[in-house]
């Protein structure tokens, strides 16, 4: 018992007197290519791929991750069908107004105004000019119409599906629709 406490005594002596070495060297690495990159040249020659170039395309159909595809046209028979068609995937419970009103201050408030009338900061100073209203009659918009100009964009609007992404351009839609509901009163 006694021996096996001094073995105990003297391995703990040894491995405080390993560690507290000054050794600045560098460790030996075991298989260092799963630790150091190998980096290709984007355009170099390569035997990897049939074509002899490192890079190469998507494949055909290949979806960019966190981007979902937009099935309507960006042309005017797209927008009518996107106006008849095309409904919001959130409901009542997923619709935050309170976020939508954040995001819709910051890209559409600019020019349409905080309320909905078309009485934007950039209208008041006169450097844009026509912006309607949401309740006008002529415009019966839809939350189909509304998705597909903020994707596409329409007149002298131009597009804020990057700005946006889907989630964050149907909130902006629902709120767009309870400005034209209050407008409506």
């Amino acid at each position: 018992m006694k021996s096996l406490v001094k073995i105990t005594i003297i391995a703990l002596v040894f491995a405080s007197f390993v560690s507290c070495q000054n050794d600045s060297r560098p460790n030996y690495q075991f298989m260092p290519n799963m630790y150091v990159p190998v980096g290709y040249e984007t355009y170099s020659e390569s035997d990897a791929f049939r074509n002899g170039v490192e890079a190469q395309l998507p494949v055909d159909g290949t979806v960019p991750r966190g981007y979902m595809p937009f099935d309507y046209a960006s042309d005017m028979e797209g927008y009518m069908l996107a106006k008849t068609e095309l409904k919001s995937p959130l409901d009542s419970t997923q619709v935050n107004l309170v976020e939508a009103k954040i995001l819709y201050d910051i890209y559409c408030g600019i020019c349409h105004g905080t309320k909905g009338d078309g009485q934007g900061q950039l209208v008041k100073r006169e450097k844009i000019l026509g912006i309607p209203k949401y309740d006008d009659i002529g415009r019966a918009i839809t939350e189909g119409s509304i998705y597909h100009t903020i994707y596409y964009g329409k007149n002298t609007m131009g597009s804020y599906a990057n700005q946006l992404n889907e989630e964050e351009r149907w909130q902006v839609v629902a709120y767009v629709l309870d400005l034209k509901a209050k407008l409506e009163q």
